[in-house]
């Protein structure tokens, strides 16, 4: 990979750890708490619960999203960002543009997903 092309792609990570960062998402705890003039109202508290539920799920997606940014940032350094960690090949430019952190090639991605599916069927 040439290095205008992976200054671009460590452009494009920090840009998006920053926008995380940055977003309030991580930091605001408003959504956690629950009122006392909740408790007494079933729907209201299960509204609260709810709504909690769904604020834990992006803050754990964008934990996740930090992570991945973090080590493909890491990957960078060391010389072994842009391989696929299954096969080693080269991971398409395309590919790593729209989504920087990726760790496998499109092939592999999808073998992955695919069998993801077999194991939420049951199969």
């Amino acid at each position: 990979m040439d290095k205008s092309t992976l200054e671009e792609l460590k452009k494009n990570l920090l840009s998006m750890k920053a926008q995380i960062l940055n977003s309030g998402v991580m930091q605001s705890t408003d959504d956690l708490e629950v009122s006392s003039d909740d408790l007494a109202d079933e729907a209201d508290l299960a509204s609260n619960v709810i709504n909690q539920e769904v604020s834990f799920h992006i803050r754990h997606r964008e934990m996740q999203k930090l992570r991945m940014i973090d080590d493909a940032l890491y990957r960078m350094e060391q010389g072994q960002y842009g391989h696929c960690e299954e096969c080693d090949e080269f991971i398409g430019k395309k590919r790593l543009l729209i989504q920087p952190w990726t760790t496998l090639c499109i092939t592999h991605a999808e073998e992955q997903e695919r069998q993801g599916q077999k194991f939420s069927k049951g199969a």
